[in-house]
């Protein structure tokens, strides 16, 4: 169950802690107050989408904190985290959109976060009732009922699987059209790039050499003035080093700190002559050949022609050439493909019906019984003669299966059921939501139930029986509801008032848990609008009917109305 609450900045909350207990937990306070907040800050808690403007005025972070505890924690997905101390999960929320999401303070993804959240906590909105104008959600329901969820996977699953393959299908069968053609073309490509005879940095070889073939005479020139200047010559540069290595011999003779100086002229000697050596090669090596300049333009002019129809760089063009081998192979062998692709959708296509009509099957069963429980519910909800069915009725495949779900409905006698979509009143469909998730309720683990003002719209009887709904609800789940009925307010176990305040001129949202008096009082003036003598009676006598009444279900077998 859900322990306490936590908020700090977040709308009008400035720093408030909320404490919860089992049994029925009512939020009440006058409209406006923030019961919303609340609510609002719990969909944060289980995954929903938390944006900037949610942060309080003037600050930079909101945060919201939730303990839980569960009663059993092998129901819960295996995500590396120790839940056995109970289960602590904070959303913090920064101006800068750098959202974090912590479960037992390890940071993890929304995904995540919904995941757990949805086996603790069901949330029912206020709106929540105007899910039921979509057909779509009809099935949804029927589903969860029958805990069909992962026969619906599986079907999805094999859905998309046939989709995929009627894609590819599709593909090869376009590409058969003019697939000679592509295979003629596809030839002459590779047989170019092929004849052209490419080789990996080849053309940067090339155009290096095409630079030194167009400057020969100059490399020349150069190359032999250096080696006549450094070596060849009178007076050369070996000749001068000679002379001065001779001259230092005398001085370091005399001083020996010419030494070193000799050292280094003498190590000197062995780079000279290697570079001598190395002149004579390339002086020797330039020499003018039209015919090879010639050569190399006209095989990098076969390069630039490959490159632009098939991409810079000889690495694009060898690239393109692979590509288009394994395209032909593949058109070559496309009669394969071709047969097997019809064989799987055909294969593929078998299964998916037959594992559909076991759904639907599955289905009808399910919703003879999900219909007669419903019933037994609205009846609960003052819908004593009401009717309510679920239609089904074959359709195309989809993604759910073959089957077209509607629910029927009448709430009056000798009326037959219609398209709950097209006659059902706001309030009606108030009541009927409630009763399906009252139905849901009674099958389901998940141990938080969240009603946020449900019974809006409703009144006097009808309330009572919601009230009575919401108290056989909490005998088996944690319930906490935002309300206005004092009906309802009246059957807690558990009362927690909210309302804004003012503080340093700013307005922030407090809570406070009522007892004795002061619920009393709170009570009295959801029933009247103020308290006097009279909707104080009226209270204690709503409070000791519902006393009363808890203790004899409870002596019963536990339902009623």
């Amino acid at each position: 169950m859900l322990k306490e609450l936590h908020i700090k900045n977040l709308a009008i909350i400035d720093d408030i802690k909320v404490s919860f207990d089992h049994g029925l937990n009512v939020l009440t306070g006058e409209t406006g107050a923030g019961k919303s907040i609340l609510i609002d800050s719990l969909n944060l808690i289980l995954g929903s989408r938390a944006q900037p403007d949610l942060i309080r005025t003037g600050e930079k972070e909101a945060f919201v904190e939730a303990f839980f505890e569960y009663p059993d924690m092998r129901n819960l997905p295996d995500i590396g985290i120790d839940f056995s101390e109970g289960i602590v999960i904070r959303r913090n929320i920064s101006s800068s959109g750098k959202n974090r999401a912590y479960i037992n303070d390890s940071i993890v993804s929304l995904q995540t976060l919904s995941e757990i959240g949805k086996m603790i906590v069901d949330i029912h909105g206020q709106h929540e009732h105007q899910s039921l104008m979509n057909i779509e959600r009809h099935c949804f329901f029927l589903d969860s009922f029958g805990r069909l969820s992962e026969d619906v996977k599986e079907i999805e699953r094999l859905y998309f699987d046939v989709k995929d393959l009627k894609e590819k299908l599709n593909d090869i069968k376009e590409r058969t059209k003019d697939r000679a053609h592509r295979i003629d073309f596809l030839k002459y490509q590779i047989q170019e790039i092929e004849s052209a005879r490419l080789l990996p940095g080849e053309k940067e070889e090339l155009l290096n050499e095409k630079q030194i073939l167009s400057n020969v005479g100059k490399l020349k020139e150069l190359s032999e003035a250096a080696y006549y200047e450094i070596y060849g010559s009178e007076g050369s540069c070996t000749e001068k080093l000679s002379s001065i290595l001779n001259k230092i011999k005398e001085i370091s003779s005399i001083d020996n700190e010419a030494k070193e100086i000799l050292s280094l002229l003498e190590s000197a000697i062995p780079l000279i002559d290697d570079a001598v050596i190395s002149l004579r090669s390339f002086k020797e090596k330039y020499y003018i050949n039209p015919e090879r300049l010639n050569e190399v333009e006209e095989r990098l002019e076969t390069i630039k022609k490959i490159e632009k129809k098939y991409g810079e760089g000889i690495d694009s063009a060898l690239s393109f050439k692979d590509n288009a081998i394994r395209e032909l192979q593949e058109l070559e062998s496309i009669s394969e493909q071709l047969d097997f692709y019809e064989a799987e959708v055909l294969k593929k296509e078998k299964i998916l019906m037959e594992k559909a009509r076991t759904l639907s099957e599955k289905r009808r069963k399910f919703a003879d019984e999900m219909s007669r429980l419903i019933m037994e519910e609205m009846k609960a909800l003052a819908f004593n003669n009401s009717i309510f069915k679920i239609d089904i009725k074959e359709d195309s495949i989809s993604p759910s299966g073959i089957d077209r779900v509607e629910y029927l409905f009448s709430a009056n006698i000798g009326e037959p059921p219609k398209p709950l979509t097209k006659i059902a009143s706001g309030g009606e469909l108030s009541r009927v939501m409630l009763a399906l998730k009252a139905m849901l309720a009674d099958f389901d683990r998940i141990p938080v139930l969240i009603f946020d003002e449900v019974d809006a719209g409703i009144g006097g009887k009808t309330a009572e029986m919601v009230a009575r709904k919401l108290k056989r609800l909490s005998q088996k789940h944690q319930v906490l509801c935002a309300t206005h009925l004092a009906q309802i307010a009246a059957k807690a176990d558990f009362h927690i008032k909210v309302e804004k305040k003012e503080r340093n001129n700013r307005i922030f949202v407090g809570t406070k848990t009522l007892e004795g008096t002061e619920r009393l009082h709170e009570i009295a003036r959801m029933l009247s609008g103020k308290i006097t003598e009279t909707s104080l009676k009226h209270v204690r006598e709503l409070i000791e009917v519902t006393e009363k009444k808890v203790v004899t279900e409870n002596n019963n077998t536990g339902l009623f109305g």
